[in-house]
């Protein structure tokens, strides 16, 4: 039987250059099902099915197990998901290309010493054995890369608010700052959290000479991330470190940055004074946060499809939010003040609105990747005329 613009399973593995048997057994684990299967029993696949294959393999050659690739793909080939894929795979060659180089470098800085009769450096080793047990902490930077880039880019093309948060941040918590200050000394500025250094991307014309900003963050593989997209500007430096204890000295900074960060922290009043002790006298603390209002729709919205689904397994604001922020930082702080920022999203798309759901640290995936079709039609009609979604963020000055 010949179906046009399907590969019956012996030509699917042979165009992959896999055996039958690997196919089949994606299929049994409901990582790759076919796309279509006759009244027999006959399994057909197709164009779509062969680039789902491909990441597959990919993920499975860099050290992926098959229950992590099952929650990063999924059935579903549109443009959007499948270029963002492309491009965090892309990251994650490169990442393992780096470690790779670092290992042959160790291997050979040891194998030198021996052939001069050098005592070996064990410390060396050491480093090298680091370096060959890196693919779980390169896993979970893999998938903290993807689910930050999927929630930056709903917020930066579907927010109605068009000079953009980090645009925002500059302009209204820190342009007249930097600018007085820079004038007359060289101002030192720390971001805990960096990220992807998003703020200083998206303002990177409007900063001066005068300064220098040390960007931290506790994953080595966003400091990789950050070092790359801001390439050899002498302004920046990178340090990775736990905020809890910040290897600088008293009095070192004229500004701090914590943007989106301090909810996540499990000693908060640890992280403050820490901020506190590094700031100079006079020194500002921005601090970004959210309320209990912000993205409260899309909660609805799953909720509505399954109510076991939870897209977080605690309310970050109440840990640290717009409502509670002035009562949690006026023990560390003085002159306290609060901005929030007018916005919310419109959108009638349902695929990057998924992304994002998908990118959430809740439950969601144990409800929806086996149910993916039917949660993307029901997406569909939620959005089809217009979907808005409630945006309550902002941030705190504060004084030492």
């Amino acid at each position: 039987m010949k179906l046009p613009g399907y590969y019956s399973s012996g030509q699917f593995a042979k165009m992959a250059q896999v055996s039958v048997r690997t196919i089949r057994f994606y299929d049994k684990q409901n990582i790759l099902k076919p796309s279509y299967i006759t009244p027999s029993g006959a399994r057909f696949y197709t164009d779509q099915d062969f680039v789902k294959l491909q990441q597959i393999l990919l993920l499975k050659y860099l050290g992926f197990s098959l229950d992590d690739i099952k929650g990063m793909t999924i059935d579903d080939m549109d443009y959007r998901f499948l270029r963002n894929s492309l491009s965090m795979q892309k990251k994650l060659v490169s990442d393992r290309i780096e470690q790779m180089q670092l290992v042959e470098s160790a291997i050979d800085n040891t194998v030198s010493a021996l052939d001069n009769n050098q005592q070996i450096d064990w410390s060396q080793m050491l480093h090298l054995i680091h370096l060959t047990n890196m693919e779980k902490s390169l896993k979970s930077q893999y998938q903290n890369a993807n689910n930050i880039s999927a929630r930056i880019r709903l917020h930066r093309d579907y927010s109605t608010n068009k000079q953009g948060w980090f645009p925002w941040i500059y302009a209204c918590g820190l342009s007249n700052i930097i600018e007085n200050k820079s004038k007359t000394e060289k101002l030192n500025i720390l971001e805990l959290g960096c990220g992807e250094g998003s703020l200083w991307m998206e303002n990177i014309s409007q900063l001066p000479e005068n300064l220098h900003i040390t960007l931290s963050d506790i994953s080595e593989g966003m400091i990789r991330d950050v070092r790359r997209n801001l390439g050899n500007d002498s302004r920046f430096s990178y340090d990775t470190f736990d905020c809890r204890s910040i290897p600088a000295q008293s009095g070192t900074y004229d500004i701090v940055i914590a943007n989106h960060l301090l909810f996540y922290c499990e000693d908060l009043n640890q992280v403050c004074q820490e901020i506190r002790r590094v700031l100079k006298s006079g020194g500002i603390l921005l601090c970004s946060t959210y309320g209990s209002r912000h993205m409260l729709e899309i909660t609805e919205l799953v909720q509505k499809f399954d109510k076991r689904i939870y897209l977080a397994a605690e309310n970050l604001y109440d840990r640290f939010g717009l409502d509670n922020g002035i009562e949690i930082l006026s023990p560390y702080f003085s002159n306290i003040e609060k901005y929030y920022y007018e916005d919310q999203i419109v959108i009638n798309q349902a695929e990057p609105l998924i992304e994002y759901i998908l990118s959430c640290h809740g439950n969601q995936n144990q409800y929806l990747l086996d149910h993916y079709q039917d949660f993307r039609q029901f997406v569909e009609k939620q959005v089809a005329d217009e979907y808005r979604i409630t945006k309550d963020a902002g941030f705190f000055l504060c004084t030492v």
